[in-house]
């Protein structure tokens, strides 16, 4: 092996060593970079929401051990390294359930459509608040720049104390 290939095989280990270490893998979000942090789905659950109009789907939205403390202790700003996930599914009636109440009743998670993640970085994010993010479908990145730009957009309305963060702490 030459040297310039060693080089360039080194390089890759230590790519992929920091990915790893970081917890993040997969291929990265457009515009920040953000990937999906390994293990998420073991994250402690913040809050459940259900997104009406024309989403129409029901949310789970899990943090990391950093944003499990902060949402419990009311710290704002969401100290650096929080990372919150955001994990989307059609919101559905359930005949099965409904059959045994008097009335349809029953709603319940259906179909995964997307996941979600906000990454606290306030150097690296600077220019939105703080805050990197990426939705994913299927576990692969969406591409689109504009729906990734529009995120903090968005978040940017909500009052500053909340720190541009839409979810609560429900114990």
């Amino acid at each position: 092996m030459s040297k310039t290939e060693l080089l360039a095989s080194t390089v890759v280990l230590l790519a992929i060593s920091a990915a790893a270490a970081s917890g993040l893998t997969g291929e990265a979000s457009p515009i920040y970079g953000v990937r999906v942090p390994e293990g998420y789905r073991e994250w402690r659950l913040i809050t459940v929401s259900h997104e009406a109009g024309k989403n129409n789907d029901i949310r789970a939205v899990l943090g990391n051990d950093i944003a499990t403390n902060a949402f419990r202790e009311g710290t704002r700003p969401f100290p650096d390294g929080t990372i919150i996930a955001r994990l989307a599914y059609v919101y559905e009636s359930s005949p099965e359930n409904d059959k045994v109440f008097p009335a349809p009743q029953s709603f319940v998670a259906g179909d995964p459509t997307n996941v979600q993640f906000s990454v606290k970085d306030s150097k690296k994010y600077a220019d939105t608040g703080g805050w990197g993010y990426g939705q994913f479908e299927n576990g692969v990145a969406n591409p689109s720049e504009p729906l990734i730009k529009s995120c903090f957009a968005c978040h940017m309305k909500l009052d500053p104390s909340t720190d541009y963060v839409f979810s609560h702490y429900s114990p």
